[in-house]
């Protein structure tokens, strides 16, 4: 089986990367908080002191970033050292220029792919995300399989540009409800009368969404999110959708929750 280095274990990240310790994979993994390392070290993978010691030996490197800037200085650490032939997974939720600009740094002999993903924290640990995978995926699709089903996009960046589709139009359907909500609060109606309504209607898995509490999806990268798709086109619905988003995570409670815990936030300020 192909040596796999798999850098970035948050809410997603680790999750992902215990799946493929446990169908076999030899596995390296790296944090920036070392800490967050140790349960799949104690699981049989092993640790890495830096992005360019994770991926030397690596022949599929996978990496779930926070953000542009968190992934452009990791690529600094380890673009130098990738040996050719080697298969980069690029996972995170970045955008669609930060992959071409990556693209143009990988040297020759190493096949890039952006394969962000749809799902959340449950989906991650059951192996069952959605993978938008752009570019040619052939060569790490069999160790992506055992996190999700890939769905080819097409080039290079079209994995990214669908992610931040997707995304927006989650973000957006929670920000919609949780002003629903707002509007019931303001007309007295009870809030399980006016969930119920709402769940039985179109919006329906946005409803379910805006009141999960068993997944993770921070708000500040909510926030990071919504900006990739208002700095690329004009969109004044979810302009606002991105002020609701902000006002959230500029409360330090919960900024780094999940985006469930803005639907109260948006319901409070509704005036």
């Amino acid at each position: 089986m192909p040596r796999v280095a798999f850098l970035g274990l948050g809410h997603m990240g680790a999750p992902m990367a215990r799946r493929l310790l446990a169908a076999g994979y030899p596995l390296t993994v790296w944090n920036r908080t070392a800490a967050k390392a140790e349960p799949l070290v104690a699981e049989g993978a092993r640790a890495a002191s830096g992005p360019a010691d994770a991926v030397r030996d690596a022949e599929v490197v996978l990496t779930m970033l926070a953000g542009p800037d968190a992934l452009r200085a990791v690529a600094d650490a380890l673009v130098p050292v990738l040996r050719d032939g080697v298969h980069w997974v690029e996972m995170s939720t970045v955008g669609p220029d930060t992959v071409r600009e990556l693209g143009e740094r990988v040297p020759a002999g190493v096949t890039l792919v952006d394969a962000p993903v749809m799902g959340s924290t449950d989906k991650a640990a059951a192996g069952e995300l959605g993978i938008l995978a752009g570019g040619d995926a052939t060569g790490a699709e069999p160790v992506l399989t055992h996190l999700g089903t890939v769905t080819r996009t097409g080039p290079l960046g079209s994995g990214a540009a669908l992610k931040v589709v997707v995304n927006t139009a989650v973000l957006g359907g929670v920000a919609l409800v949780a002003e629903a909500m707002a509007l019931a609060d303001a007309l007295g109606i009870d809030e399980e009368v006016a969930r119920g309504a709402l769940a039985r209607g179109p919006l329906a898995g946005a409803v379910a969404r805006a009141f999960a509490t068993d997944v993770h999806f921070g708000n500040d990268l909510a926030v990071k999110d919504v900006a990739l798709a208002t700095d690329t086109a004009r969109l004044p619905a979810m302009e606002a959708v991105l002020a609701h988003f902000r006002a959230a995570a500029a409360d330090p409670s919960v900024a780094h929750e999940d985006i469930a815990r803005a639907v109260p936030h948006i319901r409070a300020h509704r005036s």
